[in-house]
């Protein structure tokens, strides 16, 4: 990464990040992230060995939350994960994990039946376990055809204003529906929605599982098309909260060289955008609704990491007819690609095992959250549905229609 380098003196030993960790509550096997960050961090720059437990953090930036004193305790464990992936080659499950935009990519030219199949019976589970992908763990199955794609043959009015979407990967390959609700919400609001051709893969997988060069080209390649949309006076939007933060955030962090010759990114998350156009009078949600339905919501832990408050559950709470319910029960346990890996996949369903309680008990249908990871763990832990805030809110505001 960059020559820019945090320093680890502001941490105070406090230990409040290691209260608030959910893995280190999890697994005696992981020190926890005032060890693993600041603390170790020292014997790092004196050119130590690494300590052996770093590779527990899951980056749900927890630690980041909690901390008293700002100390960015999960940019430390990142970089160090990328220091010692440079001296030791990730296994081929990591770039997998790493990698799933440009493993659809290399899949395209295959039906997306005959992809699910091979990736979801048991036989390809079993092979896939033995290679370090969980058999339990839940899969997300191929969409037929990209989101991006569809979006590009779709007409959607004229449009007074346009917005420019990130997707992130889940919605572009496994979720377009979602993508669509937000599109439908915009559209509805005066906006039409496009996705300008550089925008890849926020990088966010690539970090966590030790590929700083991948998620440097793709930062590059995001940057670009930010700065066209700035020059054009287009806001970006995403209704993703790990690439918001990502984007926002960690890019600038790990790579200030190229924020520095490009331009500072700026990705508005989708539900604030959405509240603020009803705020504006752009989107109208109509009071007179016959439907009651009970919800409880989830905040993706890259969300609260933000600072930014829950929109997506504001958002909700002003649906007509909509009862939400705040879970407020902590991490999903899924962390992107953490919980998909074998070693990893029990501390993750021991981390979200509060939530899935909350939720079964709730008296809900359905959960809801911003988080693409976050609601296929929901569904799987708590054995019920879980939908995207935008699709709540065209589910609720077609029937008013």
């Amino acid at each position: 990464m960059s020559t820019h380098h945090p320093t680890p003196d502001a941490c105070i030993a406090c230990t409040t990040c290691v209260v608030n960790c959910p893995v280190a509550r999890a697994t005696p096997n992981y020190l926890g992230p005032r060890l693993i960050g600041p603390a170790y961090e020292r014997f790092r720059l004196l050119g130590l060995a690494e300590e052996t437990s770093l590779h527990y953090c899951s980056n749900c930036k927890n630690c980041d939350i909690s901390c008293p004193h700002d100390v960015p305790v999960s940019t430390f464990n990142m970089m160090a994960r990328a220091e010692y992936c440079r001296a030791h080659k990730p296994a081929l499950r990591d770039w997998v994990l790493g990698h799933g935009e440009l493993l659809a990519k290399l899949l395209r030219p295959l039906p997306a039946g005959l992809k699910n199949f091979g990736m979801l019976n048991p036989l390809t589970r079993r092979i896939l376990d033995k290679f370090g992908i969980s058999a339990d763990a839940p899969m997300p199955a191929f969409a037929p055809a990209r989101f991006r794609d569809q979006l590009a043959r779709t007409y959607q009015g004229m449009q007074p204003r346009k917005v420019a979407l990130f997707p992130g990967c889940f919605i572009d390959i496994y979720d377009p529906q979602t993508g669509f609700d937000l599109v439908w919400a915009l559209n509805r609001a005066g906006y039409e929605v496009i996705i300008p051709r550089e925008f890849s893969c926020c990088g966010l997988p690539m970090i966590a599982n030790g590929f700083e060069n991948d998620a440097r080209a793709n930062a590059a390649r995001n940057l670009r098309a930010m700065r066209r949309m700035q020059e054009q006076g287009i806001p970006v939007l995403s209704s993703c909260p790990s690439c918001v933060l990502m984007l926002n955030r960690d890019v600038p962090e790990f790579f200030p060289d190229l924020v520095q010759k490009t331009c500072t990114p700026r990705v508005l998350d989708a539900q604030a955008f959405l509240l603020d156009c009803v705020e504006r009078g752009e989107l109208r949600l109509i009071p007179e609704n016959d439907c009651a339905e009970r919800v409880v919501y989830h905040a993706p832990c890259h969300l609260r990491a933000q600072g930014g408050g829950l929109p997506g559950y504001e958002l909700l709470q002003q649906l007509p007819g909509i009862h939400v319910e705040n879970a407020d029960a902590g991490c999903c346990g899924i962390s992107g690609s953490y919980g998909f890996k074998k070693e990893k996949y029990a501390i993750g369903m021991e981390v979200g095992a509060p939530l899935f309680d909350k939720v079964r008990r709730s008296g809900a249908g359905l959960s809801s959250s911003e988080c693409g990871t976050c609601r296929l763990q929901l569904e799987h832990g708590a054995h019920k549905p879980s939908v995207h805030p935008v699709t709540l809110l065209r589910r609720v505001l077609e029937k008013t229609t």
